[in-house]
């Protein structure tokens, strides 16, 4: 048995804005490098450091 599209309809944003949370966790810990970084500074690339070699991601 199918949902009800109005269960679909309530789903829809938050499906939405999960996949939006999930690109920005992916840019921030495997794409953010500093030098052509949204954020200034190697801040940001120090704190997911760690993260970047335990998911395999090249860092250097």
């Amino acid at each position: 048995m199918l949902p009800a599209p109005s269960r679909l309809r309530e789903l829809l944003p938050w499906a939405v804005f999960g996949l939006l949370l999930a690109v920005v966790a992916i840019y921030f810990v495997g794409a953010e490098q500093g030098a052509t970084s949204l954020v200034s500074g190697h801040w940001v690339h120090e704190f997911t450091h760690d993260g970047r070699h335990l998911l395999g991601l090249p860092c250097h």
